[in-house]
């Protein structure tokens, strides 16, 4: 084998499972970890983050970043103005590919609004202020509230 002529492989402790240099799978893995592992959230600081502020609940309950999941798990995530419903398929503590990203979990999430939903909330332009009393009666008949 190369890895024995280089010096590297088996007994190395590369910690990658038979020196294969594949992604390291365990039966379980930190919450944080996980979300990044499989590309929910760009940086495990993102992630761990998102924890810490009560904005990932692992089977309903509210994850701290250091929280075991395992396969089987629900893990719901609100990040970036949505929510991400998962439920985990294979724990992983490195991060993959997209493709193999995909594979690690079970995607249940309501679909993404569209742009026009987004833009629900009415945006003001800068430097305007408060909204007048006229504006606030406008808004609300646009929102079907009560006609003047």
């Amino acid at each position: 084998m190369a890895d024995e002529a280089t010096g590297t492989g088996a007994g190395t402790g590369s910690g990658t499972g038979a020196g294969t240099g594949t992604t390291a799978t365990t039966g379980s893995a930190r919450v944080d970890a996980w979300i990044w592992s499989v590309r929910l959230t760009k940086t495990r600081s993102v992630a761990a983050t998102a924890c810490r502020a009560g904005h990932v609940k692992v089977n309903g309950e509210r994850a701290k970043p250091a929280q075991v999941v395992r396969a089987g798990d629900e893990v719901r995530l609100f990040h970036a103005g949505r929510e991400r419903i998962v439920v985990v398929k294979r724990p992983v503590t490195k991060r993959v590919g997209a493709p193999v990203a995909a594979e690690c979990f079970v995607d249940n999430s309501p679909p993404a609004p569209t742009r026009i939903e987004a833009e629900v909330v009415g945006v003001r332009d800068r430097g305007t202020g408060r909204p007048t009393k006229r504006d606030r009666r406008d808004i609300e008949s646009l929102r079907g509230g009560r006609a003047r």
